[in-house]
């Protein structure tokens, strides 16, 4: 059941028609909850058992551990809940790639083996709710959240359908106190909210879909084919398609949370406008990239135990990053990139001063970041090497030219240059304050204009959302 369809929407409107009726709490809650498990089964029934057992074993793990006492029970526990957590994840969405390159190295040795036929669908969403969850466990071991929450209040934080399947990663310390004391949401909110999912699905359905896939997508199905300005107009056209793939679907998740009165934390803030890379990822999935740092990178040591430690560290958090994407190498090589760009960046910052942030200055370290950030969405993009390899020698091949059709090319490209033109106008602010500024008059005629376009644009196959694969 995807947000950008009439399925959903009839869904929704349902959904919110009796949140808004329901006269008690509790069984307001109740009904979120049954129709958060409604929502999950759409795509494959049987795949709820897996959210239940995780839910029941983490509910039950985290309760165990606010009560004892005993440091080394609790650890046990903790320990237990990452076995089995991980041990789900690994096993639905790791399972094939070990064996094959198990396979591919034994080969290398001598060794013939065949590994067994795999062939299980990944649970939608399985990253998402898995990490959602640990966060619980984790946080109660370390007394930061109570334990004792109520067991529909517990599941409704794990399985709440905006943020269910593609995030953001909300944590159990952001929501579970919301879920305890429920509320409707305010005309003001309301309001909000229907205009951040429009928003959000304008930027899916019109400029992800529309403009920048099919570029996107033509090329990268065969690199070879194309010369340098094809290639880079598919280069930056997919530095669009993810960002306002990502982004519309967290707008959606965070207008639709908002709906019925909860408060999401904002997934991304003008991520193109960074200018540096510690930079772009406090702005890029900012939930996923904050988990990592409180739940990889400072276990690990962050930055306490000496300068190769650190820059260790951090490639190793952005290499599980890059994994946690999906079970490939490429996932694999783009984390370990953005890894190094970390390090790299940190050893030029311990070695020469700060420079005064001029305008010029502000200016090129933003394009410089989008750059190399567009670039490092090859392998992200590619499905294997010599995908990514023929792109990088398309990027320079100029003997050929366009294959693409002329309008589709010169609107990927003006919209590629019109997004980061306006990421960097807003660097400072979030897109709330920056609707705000607007005159009511203007704001009308942007979601209307909205609205139009997705009508215009309508039609066609429904594509996901990007990160339901992961």
């Amino acid at each position: 059941m995807l947000f950008n369809s009439l399925t959903f929407l009839l869904f929704f409107a349902i959904v919110l028609a009796l949140h808004r009726l329901l006269p008690s709490a509790r069984t307001r809650n109740a009904m979120l909850l049954g129709a958060s498990y409604v929502f999950y089964a759409a795509w494959n029934p049987p795949y709820v058992l897996i959210l239940w057992f995780s839910t029941a074993l983490d509910w039950f793990l985290a309760r165990c551990i606010f009560r004892s006492a005993d440091p080394r029970r609790r650890r046990r526990l903790l320990l237990l809940s990452l076995i089995s957590n991980l041990g789900l994840l690994a096993l639905f969405k790791y399972a094939t790639f070990l064996l094959v390159n198990t396979q591919h190295l034994l080969a290398a040795m001598g060794i013939a083996f065949q590994p067994p036929a795999w062939d299980v669908v990944l649970p939608i969403g399985i990253s998402f709710y898995t990490f959602a969850s640990l966060s619980y466990t984790i946080d109660v071991y370390r007394g930061e959240v109570r334990g004792d929450w109520k067991l529909l209040d517990y599941a409704l934080f794990v399985s709440f359908f905006p943020h269910l399947v593609a995030g953001p990663i909300v944590r159990a310390s952001q929501l579970l106190p919301q879920i305890a004391a429920p509320r409707r949401a305010t005309r003001d909110e309301l309001g909000w909210g229907l205009t951040l999912s429009i928003i959000g699905l304008f930027c899916k359905v019109v400029l992800a879909d529309s403009i920048f896939a099919p570029v996107v997508d033509a090329v990268y199905a065969n690199p070879a084919l194309y010369g340098a300005l094809d290639s880079w107009a598919a280069v930056l056209g997919f530095s669009g398609q993810i960002y306002f793939d990502f982004a519309g679907y967290s707008l959606c998740a965070i207008g639709l949370a908002l709906c019925f009165g909860y408060a999401f934390p904002d997934n991304f803030r003008f991520p193109y406008a960074a200018r540096g890379f510690s930079d772009f990822w406090q702005r890029w999935h900012m939930s996923l990239s904050s988990w990592l740092r409180d739940y990889l990178y400072i276990p690990l040591g962050g930055n306490r135990r000496g300068r190769a430690r650190t820059y260790l560290n951090l490639l190793l958090t952005m290499l599980i990053g890059g994994l946690w994407h999906g079970a490939s190498w490429m996932f694999v090589l783009w984390g370990g990139l953005h890894g190094s760009y970390l390090a790299l960046e940190r050893v030029w910052r311990e070695r020469k001063p700060v420079a005064s942030q001029t305008s010029w200055r502000l200016a090129c370290g933003v394009l410089l970041t989008f750059l190399i950030v567009t670039l490092t969405w090859i392998p992200f993009r590619a499905a294997e090497p010599g995908v990514a390899l023929a792109m990088l020698r398309a990027l320079f091949t100029f003997e050929t030219g366009s294959m693409l059709p002329i309008g589709d090319l010169a609107l990927c490209l003006l919209s590629a240059a019109a997004m980061l033109r306006w990421q960097f106008a807003l660097r400072a602010r979030t897109l709330e304050q920056g609707f705000a500024a607007m005159p009511a008059s203007v704001r009308m005629l942007v979601l209307g204009s909205c609205l139009i376009a997705m009508f215009l644009c309508s039609g066609g196959d429904e594509r996901a959302f990007i990160y339901f694969q992961f």
